[in-house]
């Protein structure tokens, strides 16, 4: 890194392990505003997506839309919850996440670094007496250990899947604001003439996106104090909405959630089924971001501010959807199944303004999670030295980077303009999760 200046006074210093409760929730409230904008707001196009152009299509029957939920359902939980929550979080490298966090543990504890920095002589050392000292259990990991320090094709392998994991978050750092505030103005076409809003949706879109970046400058402390409470809003609105859904539509959706449903819908959509598998894994998207902004947070902060409210949250929010698709049949055509219909009528200008609020929010996960990637990769002399500005004076991982922030803006509003549909715009962040 060519500098790395301090934002406040004096040196910015990590985490304390004895940190307090009330520390902790501080941390998981703030994290609502910069860690789960973007899987929040993933209801605005999901549904719209699975079902966008014509490989399904809504039956009488209901196997799709329940096959869906099921999916989105079991998706949602294994890969958010089980797999980042519940696991992928402990394998933080000094309090930091991401890939080529992953990557510099790993490093740390065998003999398979092919960048400098990725282990110390004594962190080696101490790793051979641990293992020289442990128990029987530890023999599958010696194993795999000698194996990774034998053998050099092992060693880039390892290298370039955690390049391209960490080119992959940096690519749905360019798609995922372009897609999340452009579903969010999306909802504009439910109260305006096609060719009027085909005129407003785009400029609206990159006014706000321009808005989004300009705001980065002013760091993940304030901004996550800005950006939560839009987050607790939106996702108490969506939970609302979907049990007034479930209790005023069908109250028996629950149904779906069981696995059955998802075989009966590939077993009736056959090829049309897996190739909207693509739309519904945009459920997920943005829980890489969970990991990647570990340093600015916590691991218990994320663990309790997922579980205990976005969680819950979100599958209530896309079992109401479901319901009440399952009871409407009359849409124009399957590409306006979203959100935005299954909204009360009075209700719609009230929740559109806030899903562009919350859509903007859902954009800084991923950006938040570049940063914290640049950094590392320029730490690892895999990226050029960048200026590192650190935010905070208590968390050492809060930072922001001018010229990737004036960079990444550059591409969303290239991607948002080149694509302009919303459509383009989740197949191709579908193909980056």
């Amino acid at each position: 890194m060519d500098l790395e200046l301090a934002h406040g006074a004096g040196a910015p210093r990590k985490r304390q392990r004895g940190e307090s409760w009330g520390g902790v929730l501080l941390l998981a409230y703030q994290s609502l505003g910069v860690v789960y904008g973007d899987v929040a707001t993933s209801p605005l196009y999901v549904y719209k997506s699975a079902f966008a152009g014509d490989d399904i299509t809504h039956s009488a029957g209901n196997e799709e839309i329940y096959g869906v939920l099921s999916f989105v359902f079991w998706t949602l939980t294994l890969i958010s919850l089980l797999k980042y929550v519940l696991i992928v979080l402990r394998a933080n490298d000094g309090g930091e996440g991401g890939t080529f966090a992953l990557y510099s543990l790993i490093c740390r504890h065998v003999r398979a670094g092919l960048l400098p920095g990725g282990g110390t002589s004594d962190d080696l050392v101490a790793e051979d007496k641990a293992v020289a000292a442990g128990s029987r259990g530890q023999g599958a990991v010696s194993r795999a250990r000698t194996l990774l320090e034998r053998y050099r094709l092992l060693q880039r392998m390892l290298l370039f899947f955690a390049l391209l994991g960490t080119c992959m978050v940096i690519g749905d750092g360019v798609l995922t604001p372009a897609v999340s505030v452009f579903s969010a103005v999306s909802g504009l076409e439910l109260s305006m003439e096609k060719e009027t809003h085909k005129y407003v949706g785009l400029p609206v879109t990159c006014a706000i996106l321009i808005c989004l970046f300009a705001l980065q400058h002013y760091g993940t402390h304030r901004v996550g104090f800005i950006f939560a409470p839009i987050v607790c809003v939106w996702l108490l609105c969506i939970s609302m909405i979907g049990l007034y859904n479930i209790i005023h539509w069908n109250h028996h959706v629950y149904r779906a959630l069981s696995p059955y449903y998802m075989y009966q819908f590939l077993k009736k959509t056959q090829t049309g089924g897996w190739k909207s598998l693509g739309g519904i894994l945009l459920c997920v998207t943005g829980s890489e971001a969970m990991y990647a902004d570990l340093g600015h947070f916590s691991q218990k902060s994320i663990q309790i501010a997922f579980i205990s409210v976005v969680y819950p949250a979100l599958v209530l929010a896309y079992m109401g959807q479901a319901a009440y698709i399952s009871q409407h049949h009359s849409f124009e055509n399957n590409y306006h199944i979203g959100f935005y219909v299954s909204v009360p009528e009075n209700l719609r200008y009230p929740v559109l303004v806030i899903a562009i609020l919350a859509a903007v929010v859902g954009s800084q996960a991923i950006i938040t999670g570049t940063f914290s990637i640049i950094k590392q990769c320029s730490a690892l002399s895999c990226f050029p030295g960048v200026k590192i500005v650190h935010t905070s004076s208590t968390v050492h991982g809060q930072i922001y980077i001018p010229e990737i922030n004036w960079i990444l803006m550059i591409l969303c509003l290239a991607v948002t303009i080149g694509f302009n549909n919303t459509k383009h715009l989740t197949n191709a962040q579908g193909e980056t999760s």
